[in-house]
């Protein structure tokens, strides 16, 4: 939840609202971003 929410910037009662599933899904997907935004840092 607090990943979701530095990341995001979203609300703590508006992640809750979601499903765990959808949870789970974002939280892949902001993962995806920071391991491609890391690796685009290491070619500069």
């Amino acid at each position: 939840m607090a990943f979701l929410s530095y990341h995001l910037h979203w609300p703590h009662d508006e992640l809750m609202e979601l499903e765990h599933r959808d949870r789970r899904l974002w939280t892949t997907k902001v993962s995806a971003l920071n391991e491609r935004a890391n690796a685009d840092d290491g070619r500069q």
